[in-house]
């Protein structure tokens, strides 16, 4: 599961009392609510289905594909559907190549959900071995799925962005930058991702 309340709060506390700037932003948006989503194959074919589309079309697409393929969606079954069933279920050939990728890593035990690497970055390299799931992907089903505490998203624009305004940046910073802006909140980094996206569009900051 994801990082609970209680570990964003002391992930937070332990930054802000070296960081005036995040004590401040603190002080004005309190603490954000944690982002839990469930471990597993279902969630990252859900990171596929969602791609590019809105909410509502990705909810459409997963409705038609449980109704195919049966409320778990087991990769095998997925694996067995014709091209013209997932079409007509709403996924386009390139998503299918996707969705085909994370079925045969995980039905060929190639790549186990339940025993990823401890090492963030050996976990990030196992998931990206799936198409269609890069960095900002792994990253995020690591922290709002697994929880681990020290996940930095440094290349999304919502962190960014929020790191501009808790900051009071010049201008948003760009991947490298995030990157190094953080380097001292480690172990905590994924809570102060959290609270970037809790911020980023205050206007009292």
């Amino acid at each position: 599961m994801g990082l609970e309340a209680d570990a964003i709060r002391t992930g937070l506390d332990a930054i802000a009392a070296r960081e005036p700037a995040i004590a401040r932003a603190l002080g004005i948006a309190g603490y954000p609510e944690p982002r839990i989503r469930e471990t597993g194959y279902a969630t990252l074919l859900h990171t596929i289905v969602g791609q590019q589309v809105s909410v509502a079309a990705a909810s459409a697409v997963w409705k038609r594909l449980e109704d195919f393929l049966g409320a778990d969606l087991p990769p095998e079954r997925l694996l067995a559907a014709e091209f013209d069933e997932l079409r007509g279920c709403g996924l386009s050939r390139q998503k299918q190549g996707y969705a085909r990728s994370l079925c045969e890593l995980v039905a060929n035990g190639d790549l186990d959900l339940n025993a990823l690497p401890s090492g963030d970055e050996d976990a990030i390299a196992q998931l990206t071995r799936i198409k269609g799931i890069g960095r900002w992907s792994a990253e995020i089903y690591l922290l709002f799925a697994e929880g681990r505490p020290d996940i930095w998203p440094a290349g999304d624009l919502g962190v960014q962005a929020g790191l501009h305004r808790i900051l009071g940046l010049p201008e948003r910073p760009g991947e490298k930058e995030t990157r190094a802006l953080a380097e001292d909140w480690r172990p905590h980094r994924g809570a102060a991702a959290i609270f970037t996206w809790h911020c980023y569009d205050n206007p009292a900051l």
